[in-house]
């Protein structure tokens, strides 16, 4: 077997589905690429057991045609530090040594056989499935991934739930300090269903999710996913188990509201965060018609910090605790110019979202108060 395949090409693409290998593998036939030539394109191959990701490029000058499998660091190593250019890569279909010429040198390593490597496991037949745009998908991936939590007893918190309703699809993240939802109306499955996608394949398909926009089709059923998008596809095995009522966790009949330019709350902040206590990470808002004061301290170091920035407040005059490094995390993922802060008292939870939703989205954070201590 033989083709050519231009180096930029075959890098990116590599680069892309290697994220899915781990370092320690139950199958070691698990630390190789899958290669599958065909008449015009090259298939590539990359699983955990758990998560599979396939990509699929262009090849030229191709002769014969089959499956073999390389070792992943072998293959990949030498072609990082390889400038842009035509590679030649030739299979010996007898011994699976693999030669991969260039214009100054080549190298040659030993593949294997491709039976050895695992098949995909095919979706069940009573398999749902629905199309969204792909910046529709990165947007609820980007906004809920850094709210799921790392709960081993309970796993069902470790992923971004996907509510599906007819008309819409609920991107939904938290890990009971804080929570996350993304309302998206662009895309309408047209029935009702749910799953939990972990935190791997989330994170996965974020790299893979380009500035161009293109419809990425979602297949599941009741223990795995497959998302096809362009030149991918990423199959999955779902987290089990039923996700909590987040609904009723979202206060109502919120009647104070801040409304602030979000950069300069973000800025003022990480400032005065410095000066709060490391164990707790508590900042303090002094909140009055025109103005919001911010104020932390560590009464163990004798620190302390305090800022005043002005905003519009609706509301009688109040004292919050938050923890800052969560609220900080909440306004690093928002993109809008201005946010708006409901509450309601200050022993309940405070709500966050943007001012101005990107077209055909509404996005809402929730995030837990502190009882206020050492002020």
């Amino acid at each position: 077997m033989k083709f050519e395949v231009r180096s930029s090409d075959f890098v990116s693409h590599l680069n892309a589905i290697s994220r899915v290998l781990v370092s320690k593998n139950a199958m070691p036939i698990l630390d190789n690429l899958l290669f599958t030539i065909s008449e015009e394109r090259l298939t590539i191959t990359a699983s955990d057991g758990d998560t599979t990701m396939i990509t699929s490029l262009p090849i030229q000058g191709v002769e014969g045609t089959g499956s073999f499998v390389v070792p992943s660091k072998t293959i990949m190593d030498p072609l990082k530090e390889m400038p842009q250019q035509q590679l030649t890569v030739e299979v010996d279909n007898g011994n699976y040594e693999v030669i991969v010429s260039y214009a100054n040198g080549k190298y040659n390593f030993i593949g294997g056989n491709a039976a050895e490597y695992p098949t995909q496991k095919p979706l069940e037949e009573n398999y749902k499935s629905f199309d969204i745009n792909s910046q529709a998908l990165l947007n609820g991936i980007q906004s809920t991934l850094f709210a799921t939590a790392d709960d081993e007893l309970r796993p069902v918190m470790n992923g971004i739930y996907f509510d599906i309703k007819e008309d819409r699809v609920i991107f939904v993240a938290s890990d009971s300090k804080k929570l996350v939802r993304l309302i998206n109306t662009s895309a309408a499955p047209g029935y009702e269903s749910n799953f939990i996608l972990p935190k791997k394949p989330a994170n996965l398909l974020k790299n893979i999710i380009t500035k161009e926009e293109l419809l990425c089709t979602v297949n599941f059923d009741s223990k795995s996913a497959r998302f096809l998008l362009g030149d991918y596809q990423l199959s999955c095995r779902l987290i089990e188990g039923r996700y909590p009522r987040y609904e009723v966790v979202i206060p109502k009949n919120n009647t104070n509201r801040l409304t602030i330019d979000r950069q300069s709350f973000l800025t003022s902040l990480r400032r005065i965060a410095v000066f709060s206590n490391s164990a707790t990470n508590q900042v303090k808002f002094d909140l009055n018609p025109s103005s919001l004061t911010i104020s932390a301290q560590d009464v163990d170091y004798s620190t302390s910090g305090t800022e005043t920035i002005t905003c519009s407040y609706e509301g009688m005059p109040m004292s919050i605790g938050f923890r800052a490094n969560f609220l900080i995390e909440i306004l690093n993922t928002i993109t809008s110019q201005d946010v708006e802060v409901l509450l309601s008292d200050p022993a309940r939870a405070g709500l966050v979202a943007p001012v101005q939703n990107n077209e055909g989205e509404q996005l809402l954070m929730l995030i837990m108060p502190m009882m206020l201590t050492d002020f």
